[in-house]
């Protein structure tokens, strides 16, 4: 994603490279999810408050971890290993792998849900006729992928305008055409009598503001391109600003256009059905036509990025060395070859249980607040001991850091919560089998299987937590899918 060696970049370059991470296609799917989770008007209001200071918070976090733990350069897993101990990193370079892939899979059902509306022999994007499309895609990219083909600039470019051109054009028919009417807006602005209460409503709106600024840790990863940290913190900065305005609008703009009851019911991706209603046929084409090139063009993308989410924990010994073997092109074939195979299982699982975008994201999102949480903790460890504040303040004042350190947990805590119990017992099944990957790189290492008690700890809750998800999924009262 650019050119890796490219250094002194200025805060405008800086900011748009971060953007271009961030703005995926969850934007396309604001307004319906938001409905469909039950949170009306003012909880969604909430939600993008308690969202907004916590993902700014969690990417203070990593922004300050960078200065204080440079050497820390591989991923959110080194910071839960070098706090927490050896099974929790690993546990946390797996759920981010994990993570990684069914968010490929949420990419593609949308993907084929948005040609659904031009070829309806692909309904709702799980069907037979998607599913095997899907699987000659993911295979043929891996193919390009493993004979050292890299997604180019130019795709970049192309998908960074198919992705803002039908939000921008939403947002700006809203205005001009006086779609947004106050009295739809304040019709049920609490929802009330729709069953839910003001805090699940708001509960409900945590896995769409997860979902849609995942990417947020990468784009303060590239801040190492900066001039200096404070070109850093401020491009951070205005890049997490202008995406949370971004997502305020389409979503604030969207409950004025249309009640809430009938947002839910829209299809996927539901700013087509937003746009549709304010400019006819034309704007919901506009749409479907630009997540068609977006996502085609983004996965390439993730498809390195599920590659590299294996290949980097494994050249440090966090996953088996074989996850780090490269072909002659210099490309890691066998995380690629392993994370396309996992993503053609959770095809046809998809298939099989007619899982929706909504139901693969959320599960992405679960696996994705594990080591978003531990990050949170360890800045909030680390600030505790006083290694945070020291080397550049630039960034900020030793009162912020300490108020990013603990607002930043305390937001990973509450992503867990708010996901509820079910979705964290959900998201053990696929933690479960982590473990025998983990047992064999330690014994591959040929190190103490675990070296602190914590590690120890650690293993008995998440084997605890996978046998009990595996007896409630028996019995129907969790579902994985």
């Amino acid at each position: 994603m650019g050119n890796s060696n490219e250094k002194g970049l200025g805060t405008l370059r800086l900011t748009m490279f971060g953007i271009g991470l961030i703005l995926a296609s969850g934007a396309f799917a604001i307004p319906g999810d938001f409905a469909s989770s039950g949170a009306y008007p003012l909880a969604s209001l909430i939600g993008w408050g308690i969202a907004g200071i916590g993902m700014l918070s969690l990417c203070m976090c990593f922004f300050r971890l960078g200065i204080a733990k440079p050497e820390l350069t591989s991923g959110l897993y080194t910071y839960a290993r070098e706090g927490f101990g050896e099974f929790i990193g690993f546990c946390s370079a797996w759920g981010y792998w994990i993570s990684a892939i069914l968010a490929q899979i949420s990419f593609i059902t949308m993907l084929f849900s948005s040609l659904g509306s031009f070829f309806p022999v692909f309904g709702e994007g799980n069907n037979v006729a998607s599913i095997v499309t899907a699987s000659v895609i993911i295979w043929l990219i891996a193919l390009l992928v493993s004979r050292g083909i890299n997604q180019a600039v130019t795709i970049n470019v192309v998908v960074v305008i198919a992705k803002l051109l039908p939000i921008l054009v939403l947002l700006v028919a809203i205005v001009f055409a006086r779609a947004f009417d106050p009295s739809v807006f304040f019709a049920n602005f609490t929802g009330e009598g729709v069953g839910k209460s003001l805090l699940e409503q708001v509960k409900g709106t945590t896995f769409i503001t997860v979902w849609i600024f995942i990417g947020i840790e990468g784009s303060v990863v590239i801040s190492e391109r900066a001039k200096n940290t404070k070109v850093a913190g401020r491009a951070t900065l205005i890049c997490f600003l202008c995406m949370l305005a971004l997502y305020m609008m389409i979503s604030i703009l969207s409950m004025g256009v249309m009640p809430t009851e009938e947002l839910a019911a829209l299809k996927t991706p539901s700013v087509a059905g937003v746009l549709q209603a304010v400019v006819g046929d034309w704007g919901a084409m506009l749409v479907n036509i630009a997540v068609i090139i977006s996502i085609a063009g983004a996965l390439f993308t993730y498809t390195i990025l599920c590659v590299d989410s294996a290949y980097a924990p494994a050249s440090k010994g966090c996953f088996p060395k074989f996850f780090a073997r490269l072909n002659r092109r210099g490309a890691p074939v066998t995380s690629l070859l392993l994370s396309t195979v996992v993503i053609q299982i959770f095809l046809v699982i998809i298939y099989f249980n007619a899982a929706t975008y909504q139901v693969c994201y959320a599960l992405s999102t679960s696996m994705i607040m594990f080591p978003y949480f531990l990050s949170g903790l360890y800045c909030l460890k680390i600030t505790i001991k006083g290694e945070t504040l020291t080397g550049p303040m630039e960034s900020g004042t030793k009162a912020s850091v300490w108020i990013f350190a603990v607002i930043g947990a305390v937001y990973g805590a509450w992503m867990l919560y708010a996901s509820g119990w079910q979705s964290v017992l959900a998201s053990a099944v696929l933690f479960g089998p982590g473990i025998l990957l983990y047992l064999y790189t330690q014994k591959q290492k040929g190190v103490k299987v675990l070296p602190k008690t914590t590690d120890a700890v650690a293993v008995v809750v998440v084997l605890a937590a996978f046998v009990a998800a595996i007896i409630l999924m028996a019995n129907g009262t969790i579902q994985l899918f």
